[in-house]
């Protein structure tokens, strides 16, 4: 059996990302066997399943074919009201209505990568959806025409912070989860991270430690690009992806949610009043290489 110094290492593939778990057993190996690692799956495929636009059969799917009252997922609370925090945080740009957005770029659910015509902006939060709180903490959306959501400005991050509790409750004595660049370390867990450089990936530009819960998250055009100038950092005000001053950010907050919301927050909005609305640290890296960091950050940076 793994003792405490001797995490058992799980990676797999999953919402199209490298993950990788280093799980820390607790007593009698809870939290780390063979039911905790099928228990992770099952919680990632309900995730998928709730809130992916590239599946026929998802919660998002029923949205975007037809207007009216859509039951939200009981766990939507948390990413929904952090969405609206980025979406006003950002006048806007960051908008979980930016799907038929990205759609229209070519990131759609056939991977078409071919955009279909000129960019077209997401509609405004207020004017298209309504969310109804049924006073038992679950959320109702309500429609008056059908609307693709999109909640990558924050959901892996979230996904990251479901798996990471599901190993605590099932009795792991820590853990680190990273869901391919949003990294949270729990209990006795603790990692060391490299920021890594998107110009060159082999260098990284500073280190940050990460321990009790804090999380970190990255973002960068580069992972998800398709074509000149065609990113997955949309101005949801234009449709449009936004042009590349910064080109990389990283976050660090209580959860990965916040963090991941960040990242993507601090390529569209005012980074300092991104960090007191979020209460984040954060990093950017400009074009000409200049790193600029909240006075707040507390990693190493190689200037």
């Amino acid at each position: 059996m793994p003792s405490a110094a001797d995490p058992v290492v799980w990676q797999f593939e999953a919402i199209g990302a490298p993950w990788r778990l280093d799980v820390h057993p607790g007593g009698d190996g809870a939290g780390a066997g063979d039911s905790d690692r099928a228990a992770v799956d099952e919680r990632i495929a309900l995730f998928d399943r709730d809130w992916s636009r590239f599946r026929d059969d998802s919660r998002i799917a029923a949205i975007a074919h037809a207007a009216g009252r859509h039951p939200l997922a009981a766990d939507a609370g948390p990413l929904i009201r952090h969405l609206r925090d980025l979406y006003e945080v950002t006048g806007g740009r960051v908008n979980p209505l930016v799907g038929r957005s990205l759609e229209q770029l070519g990131y759609d659910a056939a991977y078409r990568l071919r955009p279909a015509g000129e960019p077209i902006a997401a509609p405004a939060w207020d004017d298209a959806i309504t969310l109804v709180d049924d006073g038992q903490g679950g959320l109702t959306l309500e429609t008056a025409s059908p609307v693709v959501l999109d909640v990558g400005a924050a959901g892996k991050g979230y996904l990251v912070d479901l798996v990471t509790e599901l190993l605590i409750d099932r009795g792991a004595d820590g853990a680190v989860v990273d869901g391919s660049g949003d990294l949270r370390a729990v209990g006795e867990a603790s990692i060391r991270v490299g920021l890594e450089n998107p110009a060159n990936p082999e260098l990284v530009v500073g280190v940050v430690e990460l321990s009790g819960g804090r999380a970190l998250a990255a973002s960068a055009p580069n992972r998800r690009a398709w074509g000149a100038g065609l990113h997955h950092l949309v101005d949801a005000m234009t449709g449009r992806p936004i042009a590349l001053d910064v080109i990389a950010t990283w976050a660090v907050a209580d959860s990965a949610l916040v963090a991941d919301g960040a990242a993507t927050a601090l390529f569209l909005g005012e980074p300092a009043a991104i960090a007191k609305r979020l209460g984040v640290e954060y990093v950017r890296m400009h074009a000409d290489g200049r790193l600029e960091a909240s006075p707040g950050w507390e990693g190493e940076l190689f200037r």
